[in-house]
């Protein structure tokens, strides 16, 4: 009982956020519409790609479309829930931030239940499409291991991303106009995880896999599901610790959210 309390602000918040993105019903399906498009158009990208190569990396276009869809949902249902965290800059230069520090709970919780975009669902809607259509193309040997990899690289890659939003809101608390510069992190991993890993450069396969963890939301799992060996430096065993990423990341995430929180001063409201 005294759990559900604890909840009930948080539904509360929540259950406003959702009535009021679907109050003006024709405006909420031209934003999931245009969720739709995205998706539609960077799958588009990856198609064409495969028009005029047979294999990129070591993935077969089935393989990438596998991969492209692991991607796609772990990165539209971490932007559905925690995207939002993007706009501590603007809480930031509005003093609004501040609001949240008088309420006796918890910041970051506050900034998370502070919107759900419902709107992305509409990726996430073309990425579980093309995953319904890849699974049954790829040579998988399924079992009860394959079929908890493949849930666990949906759960691990979801909380992956949801740390790197939590990442870059910390950067805010020194940088506060360098929101572009975090994105790139975010928005880039999401792209660089689309694609193999083994097709970067040594310093960027590097950089997206044991800085920002990116080829361990998809590409690293979906070696590990088709049985690949994988490149020189990533054994496709390394799919089954996207977990393991996840719990590092979000330490990360929290430990630097912490000290931003200890370096805001304030508005001066």
């Amino acid at each position: 009982m005294a759990d559900t309390g604890r909840l009930h602000p948080y539904r509360v918040l929540l259950s406003s956020r959702l009535r009021s993105q679907t109050a003006y019903r024709r405006s909420f399906a031209m934003d999931v519409l245009g969720s739709v498009a995205i998706g539609a158009l960077e799958f588009g990208e990856v198609f064409v790609i495969f028009t005029n190569i047979d294999v990129l990396g070591e993935l077969d276009f089935a393989a990438a479309a596998l991969l492209f869809a692991l991607a796609n949902i772990c990165f539209s249902l971490a932007d559905m829930i925690v995207g939002h965290a993007d706009r501590l800059p603007t809480y930031l230069r509005q003093g609004t931030l501040d609001a949240f520090l008088l309420r006796p709970l918890p910041v970051l919780a506050q900034l998370i239940t502070s919107d759900l975009s419902l709107r992305r669902l509409g990726r996430t809607a073309v990425a579980v499409v093309v995953l319904g259509v890849a699974l049954p193309l790829n040579d998988i040997s399924w079992g009860p291991d394959k079929v908890a990899l493949l849930a666990l690289a949906v759960v691990a890659g979801t909380a992956i991303f949801a740390a790197l939003f939590v990442c870059a809101a910390a950067v805010q608390f020194w940088l506060v106009e360098g929101s572009e510069f975090s994105n790139s992190f975010t928005y880039g991993g999401s792209y660089a995880s689309q694609y193999p890993a083994s097709i970067f450069a040594l310093p960027v396969r590097v950089l997206f896999t044991f800085v920002v963890p990116a080829a361990f939301v998809a590409y690293l799992p979906t070696l590990a599901l088709l049985d690949l060996a994988g490149p020189p430096g990533l054994p496709a065993w390394l799919g089954w610790c996207s977990p393991v990423m996840a719990v590092v990341i979000w330490g990360v995430a929290l430990t630097g959210w912490r000290a931003g929180l200890r370096h805001y001063t304030g508005a001066g409201s």
